[in-house]
């Protein structure tokens, strides 16, 4: 079911109104969670508390099948930032949508490719930006002339690659999750033979999105801390 996005134009710019309310309120959720879990912290941890360093071990993990601690352990706070924005992002959409005068305002921001881009060419920027501060610029530089100086159009090919993938691999997911689920809740208003129908796959496929949503915010996080073994590590 399509539904015309809203739309506000500003000194030539046109800006999305509802990626704009919900990427506020996915930033809200997680600094409250990390205010709640680390207002009253025990040497026993329980609570908030506990799922928070569950989150951090978690990402300490991905990070250390990467690369090694001592050079990945800087990018720790940016892994656990990024698996809990896309993971509450995620999730954001998939218990109901709000709809006012056909714009769609309620959904997840990661449905939108402009946001998945956007996160995307965060990383692949902040990769090179690292690169470059722990190499030097011309070692950084000559790693794209490797094995070969051929081979530089290639390199450049390839970065563009992992930008678009890593951006729209995680924004087809959740858009086509949201789609179903759109059709689904449809479904749900064409009397009571649909209603009854449509329960059980309704049920099922936000069950699976909830999946979905939290291997994507894995896989977004682990191909983050890839690409910046990549441009880091010495042995690459």
């Amino acid at each position: 079911m399509h539904h015309e996005a809203p739309l506000w134009k500003f000194m030539g710019l046109t800006f999305n109104l509802a990626n704009v309310l919900m990427i506020t309120i996915a930033s809200l959720i997680v600094f409250i969670i990390a205010v709640l879990s680390t207002r009253r912290l025990a040497m026993k941890p329980t609570g908030m508390q506990n799922f928070m360093e569950w989150v951090m071990d978690f990402v300490k993990n991905i990070i250390n099948s990467t690369m090694d601690w001592k050079t990945g352990g800087r990018f720790h706070v940016l892994g656990i930032t990024l698996i809990m924005y896309i993971f509450v992002s995620n999730m954001l959409g998939l218990p109901f949508s709000v709809v006012i005068d056909d714009k769609l305002w309620w959904k997840s921001p990661t449905a939108d490719p402009v946001v998945t881009l956007t996160l995307a060419v965060m990383v692949v920027g902040l990769s090179h930006y690292y690169g470059v501060k722990m190499k030097g610029v011309g070692e950084y530089g000559r790693e794209f002339l490797r094995p070969f100086w051929f081979m530089f159009p290639i390199k450049l090919i390839e970065e563009f690659a992992n930008t678009l993938t890593l951006g729209l691999r995680l924004y087809g997911n959740i858009f086509a999750g949201e789609i179903l689920l759109s059709l689904l809740a449809g479904s749900l208003a064409t009397g009571v033979g649909g209603h009854i129908a449509a329960i059980i796959p309704t049920l099922a496929w936000q069950g699976f999105s909830i999946f979905v949503g939290a291997i994507q915010a894995f896989i977004f996080t682990m191909l983050t801390m890839v690409y910046m073994s990549h441009k880091v590590s010495s042995d690459h």
